[in-house]
């Protein structure tokens, strides 16, 4: 279990490092320059965050697997892990890069994406549940924090925050809630 967390931590660190950075480089995240001093220009705060998050969410997948009774057996493979996670980085590129008329087509788009990513590599109704359920609760986080000054967004057009940001959380979720599932194998 403590293999798996720090495994997890690790992994959720890395990746708040790299995606943290694209937003940061396309003006979509902006921090304080005071707090912008760190490595990768991320906030310090950034990666124990989503490496404890990361490690929470990749424990609890397979413990609710467990607890209802449903097994994971669909697509249990690295190789389907590694797709996973390049899919989820190819949405977050995505959130940062791609020019649309208006933040509803560009929502809707990367919803559709997120979807895809829960269809493709997990397919569980525990997996659209806690991925659901981490987008609600990831972007309440996100908005205290924005709405209190810790940093905030380019344009934002829903509280406070960019109206796409449930669908990076939701696949977020489904990426790790897979890592932690192969990892309890």
């Amino acid at each position: 279990l403590l293999q798996r967390s720090a495994v997890l931590f690790v992994v959720g660190a890395f990746l708040a490092l790299v995606l943290n950075l694209l937003q940061i480089q396309r003006n979509v995240t902006l921090f304080p320059d005071e707090v912008i001093s760190t490595l990768f220009s991320s906030a310090w705060w950034v990666p124990p965050c989503c490496g404890t998050a990361a490690a929470v969410v990749g424990l609890l997948y397979p413990c609710i697997d467990s607890h209802l009774g449903e097994p994971h057996k669909f697509k249990r493979e690295w190789a389907s892990v590694m797709r996973c996670i390049a899919v989820f980085v190819g949405i977050n590129h995505a959130s940062a890069k791609l020019d649309f008329a208006n933040n509803v087509q560009l929502s809707l788009t990367l919803a559709a994406l997120s979807l895809g990513l829960w269809w493709t590599f997990d397919r569980s109704r525990s997996g659209l549940g806690l991925g659901i359920t981490i987008a609600f609760v990831a972007t309440l986080i996100t908005q205290f924090l924005v709405y209190n000054g810790v940093y905030q967004y380019t344009s934002p057009d829903f509280l406070y925050i960019r109206s796409w940001l449930p669908c990076i959380f939701f696949s977020g979720g489904v990426t790790v809630g897979n890592i932690g599932r192969q990892l309890a194998m």
